[in-house]
């Protein structure tokens, strides 16, 4: 959450910086801000609203080589310009912006407070500018490195200082940072989304290092003053791919990317011959892989609804007992790590704080932890003993959608995998492979449907009230269809088994409040009939998502979706309510790719 951004070098920083913080909005975007160091001055422009605002509020004059920008998502204080990132010190000298939340900042500020320092602000982040400032070292970088030890919590901080104008210093702990390599420039960064315009080098920065950058190089230290050593690497990713290419919002273009982009997760990772799947980021021989005997998947929001599809993927497939359970929750209730589980935590972003915490606590009690995460290089992935990566390409949207969906596909795999080393016979795994292969035609097949859901929306996207309903491998894709609808058009919606509709909320039920019923054409597919009927006999609307037309008076309207093997229904099944929520987003006129309250990379608990 929140986006940093910072610049040393020849050129004027504040466009770069400007430029990097419209990219990282989907991380933060209630209040944003910069400070340009220049001709020994410190200088801070910051406003209550979107990147946009403050570009058009940023003076001419206000330019320089060294600079930090910051992108709010508030944990402390309300939105508003004082609350707002860069914080300075009451000197006026150091400037910092931060990500993450200062545990102890209340002590903190109460002894600054009694030391006769005054606050401008309700932040955290602002105890950490005074305290720098009030180290009576002239190195910027030893006053950073000896005020670090006393903060608890996390952070992801960019510092810098009128005294030592040509250079900026940055540290972690818990929250990406990411330093930028160019010629004769340096940037860092809460993201690479910030950085592929002008390099392709990056370094990533560990928990407990400091970073000084300067326009001709940087270094990297722990809190000790140890040296480290941190080579650039080279990221794959180009600038275009954070492009919209006249979708109009980030949300409908990446539910449009799914077909190639789980193309692109599939390449070489099938097995015809052997009906399997290759892949060799688990770190995992087959002797390793039959002897777990049970899998955990931990996740956060989608990711943990798209951990319970490929639960019931590996317990249906592998017949090892499978589940799934928010990672913010996991760690909390002082979990037994068992040896013979194998733990996967999912991220799309491969830094939410919780999931990486649950990963760091997994590991200090002695589990495997495999990860499944889209962005390479991130905090999760470097963290884990294995793992798989999406491919899913870089996704702005903070809804998530090809993800989540390129997420239940690598699932898939995994489950597959599992299967095989086990006693799924070789006919069933050239089966699964065949369906896996057939799934970006039929995907491309859904997304034709678009004009009739965005009819749909119409009746049923901008209800009061909504619920969803699945059986068994549709009650993940209904929770998730729900979250979806709740995250970008605001509409209330809830999701339950159908099978538990009769134990309670069918009281719910009425003209008023309208059904998704995920209905595939499996072995439930008469007992989810009979569940549409109750609903019907209460006067309550239906919208289904079927295989086939389902009998008359079932459903006011159906989404007729291609079937797949029965195992991979479900990654299909949830892609028109992606649809289903984008449109009815986009006729209630919110932000679509911007939900209110949210940010699309959750780094605090």
């Amino acid at each position: 959450m929140c986006g940093i951004v910072g610049y040393v070098g020849s050129r004027d920083c504040v466009p770069i910086l400007l430029e990097g913080l419209a990219r990282l909005e989907y991380r933060g975007y209630d209040s944003a801000g910069v400070a340009v160091v220049g001709r020994g001055k410190l200088r801070v422009r910051k406003v209550k609203g979107r990147v946009g605002q403050l570009a058009q509020d940023v003076p001419a004059r206000l330019a320089g080589p060294v600079g930090i920008g910051h992108t709010r998502w508030a944990t402390h204080g309300v939105p508003s310009e004082q609350n707002a990132h860069p914080h300075v010190d009451s000197s006026g000298r150091v400037a910092v912006v931060h990500n993450g939340v200062i545990e102890n900042a209340e002590e903190l500020r109460a002894k600054l407070s009694a030391d006769g320092v005054v606050f401008s602000s309700e932040t955290d982040t602002e105890v950490l500018a005074h305290l720098i400032a009030a180290v009576q070292v002239d190195d910027i970088e030893e006053a950073v490195r000896r005020v670090l030890p006393d903060i608890v919590g996390t952070y992801g901080i960019a510092v810098v200082d009128t005294r030592q104008p040509d250079r900026i210093i940055a540290a972690r702990n818990g929250s990406p940072v990411i330093l930028g390599v160019g010629d004769k420039e340096l940037f860092v960064a809460s993201d690479v989304m910030a950085l592929v315009r002008h390099t392709s080098q990056v370094v990533h920065l560990e928990d407990g290092e400091v970073a000084v950058l300067t326009a001709d190089g940087f270094s990297t230290r722990t809190l000790d003053a140890t040296v480290t050593t941190r080579p650039p690497t080279t990221v794959d990713v180009e600038d275009s791919d954070y492009q919209a290419e006249g979708y109009g919002h980030f949300m409908r273009k990446e539910i449009h990317d799914q077909p190639t982009a789980v193309e692109r997760t599939l390449r070489g990772r099938l097995d015809d011959r052997f009906g399997t799947a290759h892949l060799g980021g688990l770190n995992l021989t087959p002797r390793e892989s039959r002897e777990f005997k049970r899998v955990k998947i931990l996740g956060c929001g989608s990711a943990h609804y798209a951990g319970q599809i490929g639960a019931q993927l590996i317990e249906e497939l592998a017949r090892v007992p499978a589940d799934s359970e928010p990672a913010s929750e996991f760690r909390y209730r002082n979990p037994l790590i068992d040896p013979d589980t194998l733990y996967v935590a999912v991220s799309q972003s491969g830094e939410t704080y919780d999931t990486l915490a649950t990963v760091q606590e997994i590991q200090r009690k002695g589990g495997r932890v495999l990860g499944v995460v889209n962005a390479v290089g991130s905090s999760i992935a470097r963290q884990c003993d294995g793992g798989i990566y999406l491919h899913a390409g870089p996704e702005i949207s903070v809804t998530s959608t090809k993800a989540f969906t390129v997420t239940t596909v690598d699932f898939a795999l995994l489950a597959l995998h599992l299967a095989r080393v086990r006693d799924l016979s070789p006919a069933d795994g050239q089966r699964l492979v065949r369906g896996l292969r057939a799934l970006p035609a039929q995907i491309s097949e859904i997304l034709q449907l678009e004009d009739q859901i965005a009819g749909l929306a119409q009746e049923y996207g901008t209800c009061p009230n909504v619920m969803f309903i699945g059986r068994v491998r549709g009650w993940p894709v209904a929770r998730e269809g729900a979250l979806k609808l709740k995250e970008v058009s605001y509409v209330h919606a809830e999701a339950y088994p159908a099978s538990e509709l009769k134990h309670g909320p069918l009281a719910l039920i009425s003209p008023e409040t309208p059904t998704v019923a995920i209905v595939p054409d499996d072995e439930l597919y008469d007992k989810n009939l009979t569940t549409l009927g109750e609903i019907k006999a209460r006067g309550g609307p239906v919208l289904a998502l079927a295989h086939r037309e389902l009998p008359a008076g079932l459903a006011d309207h159906t989404i007729v979706v291609p079937k797949a093997e029965p195992e991979l229904d479900p990654i299909l099944l949830g892609i028109p309510l992606q649809m289903l929520a984008y449109h009815a987003a986009v006729l209630l006129g919110h932000d679509v790719d911007h939900p209110r309250n949210l940010a699309k990379s959750v780094t605090v608990e």
